[in-house]
């Protein structure tokens, strides 16, 4: 079955009492058992809901995966993938990483005798570097956020389970439109179902998927043990943003294309981060291991300015000033103020996010439109 039919239809068969077509929100908390343990398969809805079971399975189908486990954000899900591991563990991860991921590993689970290590992994040497004979679990992100690094899964991965660790890929910015982990060897992926599964701005989750049955039960006792599961509405929010993922990812490949190329040539641009330029240092690798670029763009203006910076980002039209990405608006937002600010500035800097780097979520609007945008606030915020 291939990905567009698999997306419209997978975990998901018209209900069998009604012929609904579209999974219907069971909007329960609880459900009646004819014997005190005798149920027809749900009992209570943090363990289990139907809307939920069908999600599960869209996205594992998705990923390729065997298992699905959903849960109340993309946070919830990486907390949970943490929780496999226990005190003394030691965690290599990437070093240009979602702020809030790297919140949740350095001032929530660091406090309970967690090591992390941050390592950029572009050079898969670095992660040879990073490992110890503690680590457990190599976390990938790929593309990186902001930057736009990619990550080589395949290596990486394989590096992991020579190690003996879990290689967990954060799929957020590429979809399984885009990128196959599990394919390339990766042990669970996980994503944040708010972003571009969702693709509306409309709903929070998260999901972990994985081909391993035992990580699976795992993590479920994990999901129903913690209880951070989403809701049967935002299950049916995001079945109903899957449906259509395949023809909005091409849409935002498209377009975001067509924006760093502009931003590319633009006397006012410093430097483009998007691996679908030819001068992307990954450019290759990217081709490789994806099927299309994505939709995320990254540039530095040619000054380098925070003052500047920050006046683009409120002097665009099109684009709106707002932390998330992935719906099918276009989003502009500046990483160092905003969705990165948890990480120290002396930090951020030696990874390379400076404070005049900005981040676009492209959008599924006309082309046109973005550039004319991108090319007035340019404009505008030099004046």
């Amino acid at each position: 079955m291939k990905f567009g039919t698999k997306a419209v239809h997978a975990g998901q068969a018209p209900d069998p009492s009604t012929g609904a077509i579209m999974t219907p929100i069971y909007q329960s908390s609880t459900f009646v058992q004819s014997a005190p343990g005798k149920h027809q398969g749900y009992e209570y809805a943090r363990t289990g809901n139907p809307t939920r079971t069908a999600l599960e399975a869209n996205l594992a189908a998705l990923e390729s995966g065997g298992h699905g486990i959903c849960f109340s954000s993309g946070l919830g899900a990486m907390d949970a993938v943490i929780r496999l591991l226990k005190a003394g563990d030691h965690v290599v991860c990437c070093d240009d990483v979602y702020g809030g991921t790297y919140r949740l590993f350095t001032q929530v689970f660091a406090r309970f005798g967690m090591e992390f290590t941050f390592a950029d992994m572009a050079d898969p040497a670095a992660v040879e570097r990073a490992v110890t004979p503690r680590t457990r679990m190599v976390w990938i992100e790929t593309p990186t956020n902001p930057l736009l690094k990619v990550l080589d899964i395949r290596r990486i991965a394989a590096l992991a389970r020579e190690r003996g660790a879990l290689a967990v890929v954060d799929n957020t910015f590429a979809t399984p439109y885009l990128q196959q982990p599990l394919n390339l060897g990766a042990t669970i992926v996980v994503h944040s179902l708010t972003k571009y599964l969702g693709g509306h701005s409309d709903v929070i989750g998260g999901a972990a998927v994985t081909d391993d049955g035992d990580l699976a039960k795992r993590l479920h006792a994990i999901q129903n043990a913690v209880g951070a599961v989403p809701g049967p509405m935002d299950c049916f929010l995001v079945l109903r943003g899957t449906k259509t993922l395949h023809v909005r990812m091409a849409r935002h490949c498209e377009n975001a294309g067509r924006v760093a190329r502009f931003l590319e040539d633009h006397p006012r641009v410093g430097r483009v981060h998007y691996p679908g330029l030819p001068g992307h240092p990954q450019h290759a690798l990217a081709a490789e291991q994806m099927t299309g670029f994505g939709g995320m763009v990254s540039f530095e203006l040619a000054d380098d300015s925070l003052q500047r910076a920050a006046a683009f980002c409120t002097a665009t039209r099109v684009f709106s000033l707002a932390e998330s990405l992935g719906g099918v608006e276009s989003l502009v937002e500046h990483p160092a103020i905003m969705t990165h600010a948890s990480i120290p500035k002396d930090v951020r800097e030696s990874y390379g996010l400076r404070d005049g780097l900005i981040r676009l979520s492209v959008g599924i609007e006309d082309a046109d439109d973005l550039v004319e945008d991108l090319g007035r606030a340019l404009e505008t915020a030099h004046r």
